[in-house]
């Protein structure tokens, strides 16, 4: 099971606006198991950044001027998420801003290049409503150590979503782990009441009737008896 976590920094919140991709990061995770593989690019988005954007991520347009385009980086991107399930907090706002930048440039939209997309901003709410979470209140109740997410930031923030959603899927684990475990008992238990099979051998007249039983089968069908063969080596 290949699975990318992923998340995007932008100008603003609103794709409709104008507003684009600054920052793309994705984390591949193989069987609930970090490969240590991922891809990180900041992008030059030809454009401003809100000044309220900016207090949250630190990226400035400087910092971005010799950046390459999201046109640049859009090919390497749809093949190292290509056939993963994409695991975003708050999708619609990622991919809102991905399906835009692929637009652009006439390339399909993210749910034809990805297996599926899970929102884990959904997942938390429903198991935790009426509560906060964002990534810092989750990174709180499970334990996640985030001291150094001190502005928002792609990379960080998908290694830091990367044990939220192990911890938010715990239990399906915990419950698949508890059924192998169960059927393994279940199938020692079939083991240990299925009897032993008793071993009768035929008596020396049993094996004389068996043979005459063969040569009239055999005269009956004119040498066609499929068992001759076996009764010689008897």
């Amino acid at each position: 099971m290949r699975q990318i976590i992923l998340d995007t920094e932008t100008t603003g919140l609103d794709p409709k606006q104008g507003h684009r991709i600054i920052e793309v990061a994705a984390v591949e995770m193989v069987n609930r198991r970090l490969t240590g593989n991922h891809l990180h690019r900041y992008v030059n988005p030809d454009r401003d950044i809100d000044a309220g954007a900016m207090q949250v991520h630190g990226i400035t347009p400087e910092f971005l001027q010799d950046k390459p385009r999201f046109a640049d980086i859009a090919h390497e991107f749809v093949d190292f998420i290509q056939g993963a399930e994409l695991i975003i907090h708050n999708a619609p706002f990622d991919v809102g801003f991905l399906n835009m930048e692929l637009r652009l440039l006439d390339m399909a939209p993210l749910p034809s290049w990805c297996d599926a997309v899970t929102d884990t901003l959904a997942m938390a709410k429903a198991l935790r409503p009426g509560q906060r979470n964002n990534l810092d209140a989750l990174c709180k109740h499970y334990g996640v150590d985030n001291a150094a997410r001190t502005l928002h930031g792609a990379l960080v923030d998908c290694e830091l979503l990367a044990a939220v959603y192990l911890a938010l899927t715990r239990g399906q684990e915990s419950l698949s782990i508890g059924l192998e475990t169960r059927s393994v008992q279940a199938d020692q238990a079939a083991a240990r009441a299925r009897p032993k099979p008793v071993l009768l051998p035929a008596s020396g007249e049993e094996l004389i009737a068996h043979a005459s039983l063969l040569e009239a089968i055999a005269r009956e069908s004119k040498g066609a008896c499929l068992w001759g063969g076996g009764q010689e080596a008897v």
